[in-house]
Protein backbone atom coordinates (compact mmCIF):
# COMPACT_ATOMS: atom_id res chain seq x y z
CA UNK A 1 0.00 0.00 0.00
CA UNK A 2 2.98 2.48 0.22
CA UNK A 3 3.75 2.23 -3.14
CA UNK A 4 0.07 3.95 -4.15
CA UNK A 5 -0.26 7.57 -4.11
CA UNK A 6 -3.43 6.66 -3.33
CA UNK A 7 -4.84 3.48 -2.01
CA UNK A 8 -8.68 2.77 -2.89
CA UNK A 9 -10.54 1.95 0.33
CA UNK A 10 -10.24 -1.70 -0.49
CA UNK A 11 -6.61 -1.94 -0.14
CA UNK A 12 -6.52 0.68 2.84
CA UNK A 13 -8.93 -0.81 5.19
CA UNK A 14 -7.83 -4.63 4.16
CA UNK A 15 -7.26 -5.29 7.42
CA UNK A 16 -10.44 -4.10 8.98
CA UNK A 17 -12.31 -5.65 6.27
CA UNK A 18 -11.05 -9.52 6.74
CA UNK A 19 -11.55 -9.03 9.97
CA UNK A 20 -14.72 -8.46 9.84
CA UNK A 21 -15.50 -11.24 7.14
CA UNK A 22 -14.61 -13.35 9.69
CA UNK A 23 -16.84 -12.60 11.93
CA UNK A 24 -19.62 -11.89 10.20
CA UNK A 25 -22.43 -14.49 10.32
CA UNK A 26 -25.44 -12.65 9.24
CA UNK A 27 -27.30 -13.03 6.49
CA UNK A 28 -26.04 -11.46 3.18
CA UNK A 29 -27.69 -10.74 0.52
CA UNK A 30 -26.17 -11.81 -2.79
CA UNK A 31 -22.65 -12.24 -3.20
CA UNK A 32 -21.84 -9.71 -0.71
CA UNK A 33 -18.86 -9.97 1.28
CA UNK A 34 -20.54 -8.08 4.25
CA UNK A 35 -24.12 -8.55 5.57
CA UNK A 36 -25.78 -5.16 5.73
CA UNK A 37 -25.07 -4.53 9.44
CA UNK A 38 -21.58 -5.08 8.74
CA UNK A 39 -21.24 -2.58 5.64
CA UNK A 40 -23.32 0.02 7.85
CA UNK A 41 -20.09 -0.26 11.05
CA UNK A 42 -17.15 -0.55 8.42
CA UNK A 43 -18.68 2.89 7.22
CA UNK A 44 -19.85 4.57 10.18
CA UNK A 45 -17.46 3.09 12.91
CA UNK A 46 -17.85 1.28 16.01
CA UNK A 47 -19.53 1.67 19.42
CA UNK A 48 -18.91 0.08 22.80
CA UNK A 49 -22.45 -1.00 22.02
CA UNK A 50 -21.56 -3.13 19.14
CA UNK A 51 -19.29 -4.90 22.36
CA UNK A 52 -16.70 -5.32 19.29
CA UNK A 53 -12.98 -7.50 20.21
CA UNK A 54 -11.58 -4.52 18.66
CA UNK A 55 -13.07 -0.49 17.43
CA UNK A 56 -14.00 -0.01 13.62
CA UNK A 57 -12.92 3.43 12.62
CA UNK A 58 -15.55 6.02 11.41
CA UNK A 59 -14.89 6.93 7.50
CA UNK A 60 -17.80 8.38 6.60
CA UNK A 61 -18.96 11.59 8.61
CA UNK A 62 -23.22 12.20 7.90
CA UNK A 63 -26.93 11.17 9.07
CA UNK A 64 -25.92 7.07 9.03
CA UNK A 65 -29.96 6.68 7.75
CA UNK A 66 -28.31 7.64 4.43
CA UNK A 67 -25.63 5.09 4.54
CA UNK A 68 -28.78 2.87 5.71
CA UNK A 69 -30.86 3.69 3.01
CA UNK A 70 -27.99 3.51 0.50
CA UNK A 71 -27.05 -0.03 1.61
CA UNK A 72 -31.17 -1.01 1.33
CA UNK A 73 -31.51 0.18 -1.79
CA UNK A 74 -28.14 -1.91 -3.35
CA UNK A 75 -29.87 -5.02 -1.90
CA UNK A 76 -32.62 -4.15 -4.38
CA UNK A 77 -32.63 -4.34 -7.99
CA UNK A 78 -32.50 -0.73 -8.18
CA UNK A 79 -29.56 1.48 -8.91
CA UNK A 80 -28.19 4.16 -6.11
CA UNK A 81 -27.79 8.05 -6.68
CA UNK A 82 -25.99 9.89 -4.35
CA UNK A 83 -26.91 13.57 -5.07
CA UNK A 84 -25.83 16.69 -3.44
CA UNK A 85 -23.59 20.32 -3.55
CA UNK A 86 -19.83 19.77 -4.29
CA UNK A 87 -17.51 18.43 -1.28
CA UNK A 88 -20.16 16.65 0.65
CA UNK A 89 -18.76 13.16 0.29
CA UNK A 90 -20.88 11.36 -2.55
CA UNK A 91 -17.96 9.52 -3.92
CA UNK A 92 -16.52 9.10 -0.83
CA UNK A 93 -19.61 6.78 0.47
CA UNK A 94 -19.89 5.54 -3.09
CA UNK A 95 -15.92 4.15 -2.52
CA UNK A 96 -16.60 2.71 1.22
CA UNK A 97 -20.30 0.98 0.06
CA UNK A 98 -18.34 -1.04 -2.64
CA UNK A 99 -15.68 -1.75 -0.65
CA UNK A 100 -17.07 -3.13 1.84
CA UNK A 101 -19.96 -5.37 -0.63
CA UNK A 102 -17.41 -6.51 -2.86
CA UNK A 103 -13.99 -5.59 -2.00
CA UNK A 104 -13.90 -3.87 -5.58
CA UNK A 105 -14.44 0.05 -5.66
CA UNK A 106 -12.35 0.78 -9.16
CA UNK A 107 -14.77 -0.28 -11.70
CA UNK A 108 -15.44 3.50 -12.36
CA UNK A 109 -16.93 5.21 -15.40
CA UNK A 110 -16.16 9.17 -15.59
CA UNK A 111 -19.06 10.92 -16.70
CA UNK A 112 -18.12 13.85 -18.56
CA UNK A 113 -19.18 15.52 -21.87
CA UNK A 114 -16.81 13.28 -23.79
CA UNK A 115 -18.19 10.39 -21.95
CA UNK A 116 -19.79 7.55 -24.74
CA UNK A 117 -21.90 4.95 -25.24
CA UNK A 118 -18.95 2.97 -25.34
CA UNK A 119 -17.58 3.76 -22.03
CA UNK A 120 -20.69 1.91 -20.29
CA UNK A 121 -21.22 -1.19 -22.59
CA UNK A 122 -18.08 -2.28 -24.31
CA UNK A 123 -15.44 -1.48 -27.14
CA UNK A 124 -13.18 -3.69 -29.54
CA UNK A 125 -9.52 -4.14 -29.31
CA UNK A 126 -8.89 -3.27 -33.34
CA UNK A 127 -5.50 -5.11 -33.13
CA UNK A 128 -7.06 -8.33 -32.53
CA UNK A 129 -10.14 -7.85 -34.43
CA UNK A 130 -8.20 -7.50 -37.98
CA UNK A 131 -6.07 -10.28 -36.82
CA UNK A 132 -9.20 -12.77 -35.22
CA UNK A 133 -12.74 -10.68 -35.80
CA UNK A 134 -15.00 -10.11 -33.56
CA UNK A 135 -15.11 -12.25 -30.41
CA UNK A 136 -15.33 -12.09 -26.70
CA UNK A 137 -11.56 -12.00 -26.62
CA UNK A 138 -11.18 -8.97 -29.12
CA UNK A 139 -13.95 -7.31 -26.97
CA UNK A 140 -13.00 -4.83 -24.48
CA UNK A 141 -15.87 -4.60 -21.61
CA UNK A 142 -16.09 -1.25 -19.79
CA UNK A 143 -16.64 -1.00 -15.90
CA UNK A 144 -19.94 -1.81 -15.73
CA UNK A 145 -19.94 -4.39 -18.10
CA UNK A 146 -17.00 -6.00 -16.04
CA UNK A 147 -19.17 -5.19 -12.52
CA UNK A 148 -22.49 -7.15 -14.59
CA UNK A 149 -20.30 -10.19 -14.99
CA UNK A 150 -18.51 -10.37 -11.76
CA UNK A 151 -22.02 -9.09 -9.59
CA UNK A 152 -20.21 -6.08 -8.15
CA UNK A 153 -20.78 -2.68 -7.63
CA UNK A 154 -20.22 -0.71 -10.62
CA UNK A 155 -20.14 2.92 -10.12
CA UNK A 156 -20.77 6.23 -12.28
CA UNK A 157 -19.31 9.33 -11.23
CA UNK A 158 -21.22 13.06 -12.41
CA UNK A 159 -23.67 11.52 -13.94
CA UNK A 160 -25.40 14.33 -15.17
CA UNK A 161 -22.01 15.79 -16.93
CA UNK A 162 -22.93 12.89 -19.82
CA UNK A 163 -25.22 13.45 -22.98
CA UNK A 164 -28.74 12.03 -22.84
CA UNK A 165 -27.72 9.16 -25.41
CA UNK A 166 -25.06 7.87 -22.55
CA UNK A 167 -27.88 8.17 -20.03
CA UNK A 168 -30.29 6.40 -21.93
CA UNK A 169 -28.01 3.42 -22.53
CA UNK A 170 -28.22 2.68 -18.93
CA UNK A 171 -31.99 2.65 -18.65
CA UNK A 172 -31.31 -0.83 -20.28
CA UNK A 173 -29.02 -1.84 -18.11
CA UNK A 174 -30.73 -1.06 -15.15
CA UNK A 175 -33.78 -2.78 -16.58
CA UNK A 176 -33.27 -5.25 -17.97
CA UNK A 177 -29.56 -6.62 -16.42
CA UNK A 178 -27.91 -7.32 -19.76
CA UNK A 179 -25.75 -6.06 -22.57
CA UNK A 180 -26.67 -6.85 -25.87
CA UNK A 181 -23.69 -7.64 -28.51
CA UNK A 182 -24.92 -7.46 -32.04
CA UNK A 183 -21.47 -7.73 -33.58
CA UNK A 184 -21.40 -11.52 -32.19
CA UNK A 185 -23.18 -13.88 -34.03
CA UNK A 186 -25.45 -15.75 -31.88
CA UNK A 187 -24.60 -19.72 -32.23
CA UNK A 188 -27.52 -21.00 -30.75
CA UNK A 189 -26.52 -19.89 -27.61
CA UNK A 190 -26.14 -16.48 -25.51
CA UNK A 191 -22.82 -15.97 -27.07
CA UNK A 192 -24.13 -12.24 -27.81
CA UNK A 193 -25.52 -11.36 -24.72
CA UNK A 194 -23.79 -10.41 -20.89
CA UNK A 195 -25.76 -11.05 -18.13
CA UNK A 196 -25.38 -9.57 -14.96
CA UNK A 197 -24.79 -12.04 -12.22
CA UNK A 198 -26.99 -11.55 -8.83
CA UNK A 199 -25.02 -8.58 -6.57
CA UNK A 200 -24.28 -6.67 -9.77
CA UNK A 201 -25.78 -2.48 -8.79
CA UNK A 202 -25.00 0.55 -9.87
CA UNK A 203 -23.96 2.91 -7.42
CA UNK A 204 -23.91 6.89 -9.39
CA UNK A 205 -23.50 10.59 -8.08
CA UNK A 206 -24.43 13.90 -9.18
CA UNK A 207 -24.19 17.27 -8.27
CA UNK A 208 -27.18 18.85 -7.32
CA UNK A 209 -25.37 21.87 -9.11
CA UNK A 210 -25.15 20.48 -12.53
CA UNK A 211 -28.92 20.81 -12.35
CA UNK A 212 -29.90 21.80 -15.95
CA UNK A 213 -26.67 20.67 -17.44
CA UNK A 214 -28.13 17.19 -19.01
CA UNK A 215 -30.80 16.92 -16.61
CA UNK A 216 -32.21 13.00 -16.15
CA UNK A 217 -34.97 11.58 -17.86
CA UNK A 218 -38.16 10.37 -16.12
CA UNK A 219 -37.22 6.98 -16.81
CA UNK A 220 -34.03 6.76 -16.04
CA UNK A 221 -35.15 8.63 -12.66
CA UNK A 222 -37.36 5.29 -12.03
CA UNK A 223 -34.38 2.94 -12.08
CA UNK A 224 -32.39 4.81 -9.07
CA UNK A 225 -33.27 5.25 -5.70
CA UNK A 226 -32.01 8.84 -4.71
CA UNK A 227 -30.40 9.87 -1.72
CA UNK A 228 -29.74 13.29 -0.97
CA UNK A 229 -26.37 13.90 0.86
CA UNK A 230 -26.99 17.51 2.60
CA UNK A 231 -23.96 19.69 3.11
CA UNK A 232 -22.74 19.91 6.64
CA UNK A 233 -23.37 22.16 8.82
CA UNK A 234 -23.18 21.24 12.22
CA UNK A 235 -19.40 22.36 13.62
CA UNK A 236 -19.12 19.45 16.11
CA UNK A 237 -19.31 17.10 12.36
CA UNK A 238 -17.53 19.19 10.36
CA UNK A 239 -14.79 19.51 12.93
CA UNK A 240 -14.34 15.75 13.01
CA UNK A 241 -14.00 15.30 9.14
CA UNK A 242 -11.52 17.80 8.88
CA UNK A 243 -9.33 16.28 11.55
CA UNK A 244 -9.95 12.83 10.52
CA UNK A 245 -8.85 14.24 6.81
CA UNK A 246 -6.16 15.80 8.43
CA UNK A 247 -4.70 12.80 10.76
CA UNK A 248 -5.15 10.71 7.05
CA UNK A 249 -2.57 13.66 5.24
CA UNK A 250 -0.13 13.76 8.30
CA UNK A 251 0.09 10.18 8.16
CA UNK A 252 0.37 9.66 4.55
CA UNK A 253 3.40 11.64 4.21
CA UNK A 254 5.09 11.12 7.44
CA UNK A 255 4.74 14.76 8.45
CA UNK A 256 4.83 15.55 11.99
CA UNK A 257 3.65 18.99 12.62
CA UNK A 258 1.47 20.47 15.21
CA UNK A 259 -1.88 21.91 14.52
CA UNK A 260 -3.71 23.11 17.23
CA UNK A 261 -7.12 23.12 17.80
CA UNK A 262 -7.53 26.64 18.12
CA UNK A 263 -6.62 26.99 14.43
CA UNK A 264 -9.07 24.30 13.68
CA UNK A 265 -11.97 26.64 15.21
CA UNK A 266 -10.62 29.53 13.36
CA UNK A 267 -10.68 27.66 10.26
CA UNK A 268 -14.25 26.22 10.99
CA UNK A 269 -15.68 30.03 12.11
CA UNK A 270 -14.32 31.63 8.65
CA UNK A 271 -16.39 29.13 6.58
CA UNK A 272 -19.20 29.88 8.61
CA UNK A 273 -19.11 33.00 8.31
CA UNK A 274 -18.14 33.01 4.34
CA UNK A 275 -21.42 31.01 4.07
CA UNK A 276 -23.22 33.38 6.12
CA UNK A 277 -22.30 36.16 3.54
CA UNK A 278 -22.87 33.79 0.11
CA UNK A 279 -26.73 33.05 2.02
CA UNK A 280 -27.28 36.97 2.00
CA UNK A 281 -25.74 38.65 -0.91
CA UNK A 282 -28.03 39.69 -3.51
CA UNK A 283 -25.98 38.14 -6.66
CA UNK A 284 -23.32 36.25 -7.72
CA UNK A 285 -20.78 39.03 -8.06
CA UNK A 286 -21.15 39.31 -4.41
CA UNK A 287 -20.19 35.65 -3.11
CA UNK A 288 -17.04 33.83 -3.67
CA UNK A 289 -17.01 31.35 -6.65
CA UNK A 290 -16.15 28.70 -4.09
CA UNK A 291 -18.96 26.35 -2.89
CA UNK A 292 -17.05 26.56 0.40
CA UNK A 293 -17.90 22.60 0.96
CA UNK A 294 -16.32 20.74 3.44
CA UNK A 295 -13.94 19.28 1.00
CA UNK A 296 -12.83 22.86 0.19
CA UNK A 297 -11.71 23.54 3.69
CA UNK A 298 -9.90 20.07 3.93
CA UNK A 299 -8.10 21.66 0.90
CA UNK A 300 -7.21 25.10 2.83
CA UNK A 301 -6.14 23.00 6.06
CA UNK A 302 -4.20 20.51 3.96
CA UNK A 303 -2.68 23.49 1.64
CA UNK A 304 -2.07 25.14 4.63
CA UNK A 305 0.08 22.07 6.84
CA UNK A 306 2.46 21.01 3.90
CA UNK A 307 3.52 24.95 3.52
CA UNK A 308 4.38 24.65 7.26
CA UNK A 309 6.17 21.67 7.03
CA UNK A 310 8.30 22.52 3.82
CA UNK A 311 8.44 26.55 3.93
CA UNK A 312 7.78 27.10 7.92
CA UNK A 313 8.63 26.33 11.11
CA UNK A 314 6.41 22.74 11.23
CA UNK A 315 4.22 24.09 13.36
CA UNK A 316 0.56 25.80 11.91
CA UNK A 317 0.07 29.12 12.23
CA UNK A 318 -2.78 31.57 11.85
CA UNK A 319 -0.66 33.50 9.12
CA UNK A 320 -0.03 30.66 7.11
CA UNK A 321 -3.83 29.78 7.34
CA UNK A 322 -4.94 32.62 6.69
CA UNK A 323 -2.94 32.94 3.24
CA UNK A 324 -4.07 29.37 2.36
CA UNK A 325 -7.60 30.29 2.79
CA UNK A 326 -7.78 33.17 0.69
CA UNK A 327 -4.79 31.65 -1.62
CA UNK A 328 -7.15 28.38 -2.65
CA UNK A 329 -10.43 30.03 -2.59
CA UNK A 330 -9.49 33.41 -4.73
CA UNK A 331 -10.53 32.24 -8.47
CA UNK A 332 -12.15 35.35 -9.57
CA UNK A 333 -9.80 38.49 -9.62
CA UNK A 334 -10.89 41.45 -8.41
CA UNK A 335 -14.16 40.06 -7.27
CA UNK A 336 -13.34 37.61 -4.97
CA UNK A 337 -10.28 39.72 -3.83
CA UNK A 338 -12.97 42.53 -2.54
CA UNK A 339 -15.15 39.82 -1.05
CA UNK A 340 -12.45 39.05 0.94
CA UNK A 341 -11.15 42.57 1.92
CA UNK A 342 -14.67 42.82 3.18
CA UNK A 343 -14.54 40.26 4.90
CA UNK A 344 -11.27 40.72 6.86
CA UNK A 345 -12.85 44.86 7.43
CA UNK A 346 -16.54 43.79 8.56
CA UNK A 347 -15.72 40.41 10.57
CA UNK A 348 -12.42 39.71 11.26
CA UNK A 349 -10.48 42.91 12.80
CA UNK A 350 -13.69 43.32 15.30
CA UNK A 351 -13.33 40.01 16.09
CA UNK A 352 -9.55 40.20 16.59
CA UNK A 353 -9.87 43.07 18.94
CA UNK A 354 -12.80 41.62 20.87
CA UNK A 355 -11.59 38.16 21.38
CA UNK A 356 -7.79 38.42 20.42
CA UNK A 357 -6.60 35.01 20.38
CA UNK A 358 -5.22 33.67 16.96
CA UNK A 359 -7.33 35.96 15.14
CA UNK A 360 -5.34 39.33 15.14
CA UNK A 361 -2.53 37.08 13.29
CA UNK A 362 -5.23 35.93 11.18
CA UNK A 363 -6.33 39.13 9.96
CA UNK A 364 -2.11 40.39 9.59
CA UNK A 365 -1.99 37.07 7.12
CA UNK A 366 -4.86 37.31 5.18
CA UNK A 367 -4.28 41.17 4.47
CA UNK A 368 -0.69 40.27 3.06
CA UNK A 369 -1.95 37.68 1.17
CA UNK A 370 -4.77 40.08 -0.49
CA UNK A 371 -1.72 42.57 -1.20
CA UNK A 372 0.66 39.74 -2.27
CA UNK A 373 -2.53 38.98 -4.96
CA UNK A 374 -3.82 42.59 -6.05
Amino acid sequence: MSDLLRAPAEIKYAEELDWLESIDDSPKPFSWRLSPKMVRLFICGSERSDGLDREISQKWFGDRSFVERSIVTLASDRGLLLIGDPGTGKSWLAELLSAAICRNSTLVVQGTAGTTEDHIKYSWNVSMVIAKGQSRESMIPSPIMTAMEAGSIGRFEELTRSTSDVQDALISILSEKYISVPELESGGGDDNIVFAKPGFSVIATANSRDRGVNDLSSALKRRFNFVRIPVVTNKKSEAEIVRFRTEELLRRHAIELDVPPTLLDVLLQSFADLRASAAAAGSDDEKLESALSTAEQIGVLEDAVLHSNFFGERTLTARTLASSLVGSLTRREPEDLAIFNKYLHGVVEPRSKEEGGSWPEFLEGGRDAIATLS
